[in-house]
């Protein structure tokens, strides 16, 4: 008996793809709108705002006797800002005080920058 073997043979071909003018501007443009697009999304999560930030703020209890005074300057001391009546006045605007009176126990916000 004889016995015969197949070998199978595969041929590849190369192809090779080649673009023409307007297909690489097509193949550009298809770029620079998935750049643009990728740009977009990335942006999507910023967000700005007008207000400068969160101010740093401490917040002190007023003791008997202390005026609004004794309090700006202190804090005026701590940020080395040298305008006691300024500080008040941020003070004020920053708590919401009407007038400049203030009462033993009273808890005031302070900035400190």
């Amino acid at each position: 008996m004889s016995t015969i073997t197949f070998t199978p043979q595969v041929s590849y071909s190369a192809r090779q793809v080649r673009l023409t003018r307007r297909g690489r501007l097509v193949v550009f443009g298809f770029g620079v709108l998935l750049a643009f697009a990728l740009g977009v999304w990335f942006a999507a999560g910023s967000v700005a705002t007008q207000d400068a930030g969160v101010k740093q703020v401490e917040v002190v209890t007023v003791a008997p006797g202390e005026t609004l005074w004794d309090i700006a300057a202190d804090a005026t001391a701590v940020t080395g800002e040298g305008d006691v009546g300024a500080m008040v006045e941020r003070i004020q605007e920053m708590n919401s005080l009407d007038s400049r009176m203030v009462l033993a126990g009273q808890t005031l916000r302070i900035p400190t920058d």
